[in-house]
C-alpha cells in the first residue's frame, strides 16, 4: 500500500480532539494520577493532536472532591501542576474541559477568565431539554475569552422536533462547533449521514463547524467517525485505545492511521497506550463486549451494562439479555 492513499482527502481545517482523560474519567471517577495525565498530554503534543480535553469543570457540590479526582473539576492549580505554564503557542496543543448543563447552579464559579487559565476551550454538554441553559453557559464562557462548543448528547433518543429546536437555538450562540454525540453508541451509518447533514444545514451561515463524538457499543465508533469526516465534519473526537465509559470511544490510534496526515505522528500515541493506558486495563473494564452491544442495540444508557461488567458475573450474557428485555 502506498504512503499516500488516493482515497483519503486532507483538509487543513480538520481538527482532532483527544478526550482520553475526560471520557476515561467516567470509569474511574476521574481519579487519574498526575503521571497518567502527563503521559497523555505529552503524547498529544508529540503526536500533533489539536485539542486535549483534560477533564470536566463540574461543581464540587455535585461531585465531591473526597470521591472524585481532580480531573472532574480541573482547578487551575491541578492543571498547572501537570502541564506547567502551557500555552498553545508553545506546544501547538489547545487544552479544553467539559462543563455539563443540568441545573448545577454554581458551574460558572468554576471557570476563570481564559487569560488566567491554561485552558483554551470549554465544551458545553447538554441534553436537548437543557439547550436554554447550555446557551447561557456558552455565552458566559465566550465572554471570558474561551473557544466554545455545543455538545448535544444522546441524540439517538431525542425526537426530530427536539433536535431541530436545539439546533435552531444552538446556531444562534457564539459556539464555534456543534457536536453530534452518540452517547449510547446506537447510530449506524445511515443515521450518521442524516444527522451530520441536518446539523450542517442548521448552522449554515453561522460560522460553526460540525463535530462527531462516537461511542463503540456496536463497534462502529471508528466507522461512524470516518463517515462524519467524509460528509464534512471538521471536528472529531477520539481516545487512546478507545478509553472511555462503557464500550469506549473511537480509538485515536485508528483515527490517526486513517487520516495519514504527516501532521500527525502515531508513535507517541502507541507509546502512551503501551506504557500508560494498557496498565489501566488491569484495574478497569472498558471496550466492546456483549452487554454493551445489547444496550447499544436497544438504544439504552450503558449504565446497566457497566454494572454487569463490574459485578460477579460479567460474562453471563444470557442473564443480562433476559433482564434487559424484561425491563423494556
Amino acid at each position: 500500500m502506498s504512503e499516500k492513499a488516493p482515497w483519503i482527502t486532507y483538509r487543513p481545517e480538520l481538527r482532532v480532539l483527544d478526550c482520553t482523560i475526560r471520557d476515561g474519567g467516567l470509569i474511574n471517577d476521574s481519579n487519574f494520577t498526575d503521571d497518567q495525565v502527563k503521559a497523555v498530554y505529552t503524547a498529544c503534543v508529540e503526536a500533533g493532536i489539536d485539542y486535549m480535553e483534560i477533564g470536566y469543570k463540574n461543581s464540587p457540590k455535585v461531585f465531591p472532591k473526597e470521591k472524585y479526582g481532580p480531573w472532574r473539576h480541573c482547578d487551575e492549580k491541578d492543571l498547572r501542576r501537570v502541564v506547567g505554564d502551557h500555552t498553545a503557542k508553545k506546544t501547538g496543543l489547545k487544552l479544553c474541559a467539559m462543563a455539563d448543563a443540568g441545573g448545577k447552579s454554581d458551574w460558572n464559579k468554576q471557570i476563570l477568565p481564559c487569560k488566567d487559565s491554561v485552558l483554551d476551550m470549554i465544551r458545553v454538554a447538554c441534553y436537548v431539554h437543557q439547550i436554554s441553559e447550555a446557551r447561557e453557559m456558552i455565552e458566559h464562557c465566550h465572554s471570558l475569552g474561551y473557544e466554545t462548543t455545543l455538545n448535544i448528547m444522546a441524540v439517538s433518543v431525542a425526537s426530530e422536533a427536539e433536535i431541530s429546536k436545539a439546533l435552531e437555538i444552538g446556531a444562534q450562540t457564539s459556539a464555534g462547533v456543534v457536536v453530534v454525540v452518540d452517547s449510547f453508541g446506537n447510530l449506524y451509518r445511515e443515521q450518521v449521514d442524516y444527522l451530520v447533514k441536518k446539523y450542517m444545514k442548521a448552522v449554515e451561515g453561522a460560522k460553526m463547524e460540525v463535530g462527531m463524538h462516537a461511542h463503540n457499543n456496536l463497534q462502529l465508533a471508528f466507522a461512524n467517525t470516518i463517515e462524519a469526516i467524509i460528509l464534512g465534519c471538521n471536528r472529531v473526537d477520539a481516545t487512546m485505545m478507545g478509553l472511555g465509559r462503557g464500550a469506549g470511544n473511537c480509538p485515536m490510534e485508528l483515527l490517526l492511521g486513517f487520516l495519514r496526515n504527516p501532521k500527525f505522528k502515531l508513535r507517541p500515541v502507541l507509546e502512551c497506550i503501551q506504557n500508560t493506558i494498557l496498565p489501566i486495563r488491569k484495574e478497569f473494564d472498558w471496550g466492546p463486549s456483549i452487554p454493551y452491544n445489547i444496550t447499544g442495540q436497544m438504544n439504552r444508557h450503558p449504565r446497566s451494562a457497566m454494572a454487569c461488567r463490574a459485578g460477579d458475573a460479567p460474562d453471563d450474557y444470557l442473564a443480562f439479555y433476559d433482564q434487559t428485555i424484561a425491563d423494556v
